[in-house]
């Protein structure tokens, strides 16, 4: 094999561990930006629970009573507290899911049940790291054996290819 395809798939491979290597990254990042955002709901909701029981009230009762509210601005800031609250559980929720998952389960959580607008934050802000972890180093090790064998596996293809016509030329002559 070429001298010169096995330092390209050698290169090729680094670079793809390295982009490999970002899955856990973006995962860890993701969790920052998911913690901040359940910290934030929960004062917005404590403050909100401050504010119903100072009224008599409780949570239910004070966003039963926004959204049933005649006036249009009232009853949206009562459907817009509802949408915190559920938003709130679901966001916990699926902390403590990523929390007991394992190191590559966590990345597949995020996928799949991730929150699109913490997730698109965490994109905007992403800052690209080699990650030290067990995850993130297998992860880049599967991405340089991966790209680096997948370069290696086709050269040699094309290559045999590339040498077909030439025997069956030399048969024909």
């Amino acid at each position: 094999m070429s001298r010169i395809v096995r330092i390209v798939a050698f290169g090729l491979g680094i670079l793809g561990g390295i982009a490999t290597s970002q899955g856990p990254e973006y995962s860890q990042q993701y969790r920052q930006r998911l913690g901040g955002a359940i910290d934030e709901l929960g004062r917005v909701i404590a403050q909100f629970e401050a504010d119903a029981a100072a009224n008599g009230e409780t949570q239910d009762s004070a966003i039963a009573r926004l959204r049933s509210n005649p006036d249009g601005f009232v009853s949206r800031q009562g459907a817009a507290m509802q949408g915190n609250v559920e938003r709130f559980g679901r966001l916990r929720a699926h902390r403590e899911a990523m929390m007991q998952a394992g190191p590559f389960a966590r990345i597949a959580l995020m996928v799949r049940d991730g929150d699109r607008d913490v997730m698109e934050a965490a994109y905007r802000d992403f800052e690209p790291a080699i990650p030290v972890t067990e995850e993130g180093l297998l992860s880049a090790a599967i991405g340089f054996v991966a790209v680096w064998g997948g370069i290696l596996v086709l050269a040699g293809f094309v290559r045999s290819l590339l040498r077909r016509p030439r025997a069956r030329s030399a048969v024909a002559s």
